[in-house]
């Protein structure tokens, strides 16, 4: 298992749709990059003057993250991102 240190946050990305609303198949060279994401783990929050901040997230929330940001790890053959809560937009109701 991988838990997050400070204000990290352990992304696993959603799949990208295969075809638009109107059944055109899309090929992978058209697909954008995925902006939609799970939260698998949040870590303790930042530290600030002795107190830890509480994150906004919380694990099994559906989230938009920044297109560019985190750092990508495969562990026990799966892809997670790595993130900043900073980096998390938005969160899905």
């Amino acid at each position: 298992m991988i838990k997050p240190l400070s204000d990290r946050v352990l992304v696993k990305m959603k799949e990208s749709e295969e075809t638009t609303k109107s059944g055109i198949i899309l090929s992978n060279a058209s697909k954008e990059k995925p902006q939609i994401a799970e939260v698998i783990e949040v870590g303790a929050g930042r530290l600030i003057e002795g107190k830890r901040e509480p994150m906004e997230v919380k694990k099994g929330d559906s989230v938009v993250v920044s297109q560019y940001a985190g750092t990508e790890v495969k562990y026990e053959g799966e892809e997670y991102l790595i993130l900043r809560e900073e980096d998390i937009l938005a969160i899905l109701v």
